[in-house]
């Protein structure tokens, strides 16, 4: 039994250490927050991020935790992207025989 007292304490310490560090991360984030005046812009890479980030967590989590934009529009952005990832669009050809070029309908002249 002894190994697992000491699992125990390593897993007690390891998560005390998280806590902690959500913890910084927490502050950090309130402290920035206040100094950001209006309106946040983020690049789409960095919206994937985040969205991917967020469906992870979970919608509860994440309201506590969310501080660029509310919890319905970031799991919004991640459903959009996992649309255009599934979209299909660019392989769909038009039905029918392929168009030719114009000299070559045209019929041969005599």
């Amino acid at each position: 039994m002894l190994w697992a007292h000491l699992l125990a304490y390593v897993t007690g310490t390891v998560n005390e250490e998280l806590l902690l560090r959500n913890e910084y991360l927490a502050a950090e984030n309130r402290i920035l927050r206040g100094q950001i005046k209006g309106r946040l812009l983020l690049a789409d890479g960095e919206k994937a991020t985040l969205a991917e980030i967020a469906h992870r967590l979970g919608r509860m989590a994440l309201e506590d935790v969310a501080a660029t934009a509310k919890p319905d529009t970031i799991l919004g952005c991640y459903r959009k992207f996992i649309a255009n990832k599934f979209d299909g669009s660019k392989l769909r050809r038009s039905i029918g025989r392929p168009k030719l070029d114009q000299e070559a309908e045209r019929p041969p002249l005599r």
